[in-house]
């Protein structure tokens, strides 16, 4: 048998460079700066890529392309735009393809016609196979980002630091390091500087555990929020000492010796501001209680809860969207229309639980200098309302929204929800419920669930009823300093000395921020197995939430209840076992009969009869 020929390993010629460096190099660009922002456009822009990187003939312009996959007008009109601006910085011959290894071609330019900036990129930075080294994440200043790994990185610095920081306090501390807002969209986007987290927790730089969800650093996220923290460092040290020079020379005025600036400087933060010196970024009247600390005291110091001072505020009321649009259009264009008949200043958005709510908002004034206002800070009121027409009434209770409905509205973090039922007048009869079954119903809701109900005829006096509440919270709020809680902080509870405020009839002055509120009564959110448990054991005809909370507060989650079972001597202790458990103010038992049906639930072994 011949002797076997050596292997040859190796591709047996190398493939050719992509002949379009320029345009590749840019599109990448555009990819990152949309995979930065969130921006579903990336995939686009990845597309693009690889469908120039099979193209093998250079372009001679952009509009060329359009003939590959995922060049639409849009790419090519930005890729032109870049073409041009790059031909009038280095010359109508500049080159902008790719050089072989040899001599150019005949009547080509030579290598030194490409800026060098451009060069090392179409050539040097290639290996073999023509791929394009990966290029390094960095954020770019004021980003999302760029803001939250600064912060993250300040606030593992502190001496007795927890490592981690929740959602909304990362949040209201990163902030203040960007540009863009975190909780509100620009116009015409879905996306807020949040989003940016996402690729920060991609890349290995930041680390999400918990729920609710906890935010620290990797190893790599340290390194890169290490070097952020120097090039900031370094600035704020470079605008220090040209500010002494040109004091020393005579050149500051006295704008800039008082504290002020002729211009704005929009990439300022707030640990630029001195002590006596009120920032042109604060708006006045909201005070952040945070200490003037100097540089030994600034490390152990920790900031606490913003707050909102008298007169430093409206009242708004809040409507869901649901109740101007949809369904049923002109009865509720009617409510809006009373409403700005009685002058009432009110805002339609958004509101994952309940119709009604009403905010403080913050009152802001655009900053010179700047493009734009400075977000308002809004915290919830007390108070929030379910509307219910009786029809409404009818098919939520045949659905059995009407308890979920009620179970997510005592869970929501407001201490005061009200139901505005709408009677309808002789409309109730020709329901498919009885209306003795309905008005039993509105009964158990004011007097087993504990809400309160107010009873209205039509929209008309439901429109009554919104602007005499709006006024009346007016008038009680308006000597309250509102301070921001935080639930994931402090938990859904109010404090005794809360509890005796609401006895006495006194405004709460912790408040949650909408934000908060609003994303903790996503309705279809990621849940945990303790919710997905309740949400299980209020399906038992008679289970109210009230009921469901306090075995809850026994047995967690179905596990831990299934372990009880079996820990029981025998069948009676276990329908049983939940028949003591104490629920609601009256403290009464949750009763043998629900017990029992809870035990065959869980522990019947095949259909249940």
């Amino acid at each position: 048998m011949p002797a076997s020929e050596p292997v040859r390993l190796g591709r047996k010629r190398e493939l050719p460079s992509c002949p379009n460096p320029l345009f590749i190099e840019w599109l990448t660009e555009l990819r990152d700066q949309a995979k930065e922002k969130g921006l579903k456009i990336q995939y686009t822009y990845q597309k693009a890529i690889s469908s120039l990187n099979k193209y093998p003939l250079p372009l001679q312009n952009a509009k060329e392309a359009k003939i590959l996959q995922n060049f639409g007008d849009g790419i090519c009109k930005i890729l032109d735009a870049k073409l041009q601006r790059y031909r009038r910085e280095n010359g109508l011959d500049a080159y902008i393809h790719s050089l072989p290894a040899a001599a150019p071609p005949a009547g080509g330019p030579d290598n030194n016609s490409l800026a060098p900036s451009r060069k090392k990129n179409a050539t040097g930075d290639r290996g073999r196979g023509g791929g394009r080294k990966k290029r390094e994440y960095v954020p770019q200043k004021r980003s999302g980002g760029y803001a939250v790994l600064l912060t993250l990185y300040r606030q593992s610095q502190i001496p007795g630091s927890k490592g981690y920081m929740f959602k909304m306090e990362l949040q209201a501390e990163a902030q203040l390091l960007c540009d863009k807002s975190f909780t509100v969209p620009d116009l015409g986007s879905k996306y807020t500087a949040w989003s940016s987290v996402s690729t920060l927790v991609q890349k290995s730089f930041v680390v999400k555990t918990h729920n609710p969800a906890r935010y620290s650093l990797t190893e790599d996220g340290l390194a890169l929020a290490a070097r952020l923290e120097s090039v900031e460092q370094a600035g704020k040290d470079g605008e220090a000492g040209d500010r002494e020079e040109r004091r020393s020379e005579g050149e500051v005025d006295k704008e800039e010796e008082d504290g002020g600036s002729a211009l704005v400087d929009l990439t300022a933060s707030d640990d630029d501001e001195e002590d006596g010196i009120q920032s042109a970024e604060r708006p006045a009247g909201v005070a952040l209680q945070r200490k003037e600390v100097d540089g030994t005291q600034a490390a152990s110091a920790k900031p606490t809860a913003p707050c909102l001072l008298p007169g430093a505020y409206d009242i708004i009321l809040c409507v869901d969207f649901i109740e101007t649009t949809g369904g049923g259009s002109h009865r509720k264009q009617e409510l809006v229309k009373e409403l700005q008949k009685n002058g009432v200043d009110f805002d339609v958005r958004k509101l994952n639980v309940g119709d009604f709510l009403w905010v403080a908002r913050e009152k802001v004034a655009p900053i010179p200098g700047q493009l734009r206002a400075p977000a308002a800070r809004e915290l919830v009121l007390d108070y929030i309302i379910e509307r219910k027409r009786m029809d409404d009434l009818c098919g939520s209770i045949i659905d059995g929204r009407f308890r979920e409905q009620k179970f997510r509205l005592k869970r929501c973090g407001l201490r005061r929800p009200c139901y505005l039922v709408e009677e309808c007048g002789s409309a109730a009869s020709h329901l498919s419920l009885p209306e003795a079954t309905l008005q039993q119903a509105i009964v158990n809701t004011q007097v087993v669930d504990g809400f309160f109900v107010k009873r209205v005829q039509d929209v008309r006096e439901s429109a009554a009823y919104l602007t005499v509440m709006t006024r009346y919270l007016i008038k009680l709020y308006q000597n309250c300093t509102l301070i921001c809680r935080s639930r994931e902080l402090e938990g859904d509870g109010a404090s005794d000395e809360e509890e005796q405020e609401q006895e006495r009839g006194s405004p709460s002055c912790s408040l949650i921020s909408f934000a908060e509120f609003n994303y903790g009564a996503i309705k279809n959110k990621c849940q945990t197995v303790r919710e997905v448990f309740a949400r299980q054991l209020m399906q038992v005809s008679g289970l109210s939430g009230d009921k469901a909370a306090a075995i809850l507060e026994r047995y967690s989650t179905p596990h831990s209840l299934l372990t009880a079972y079996d820990g029981c001597a025998g069948e009676a202790q276990k329908e049983k076992l939940l028949s003591s458990i104490r629920y609601g103010k009256l403290k009464r038992n949750v009763g043998p009969a629900l017990s029992r049906t809870v035990y065959q639930l869980y522990c019947t072994q095949g259909a249940l009869s």
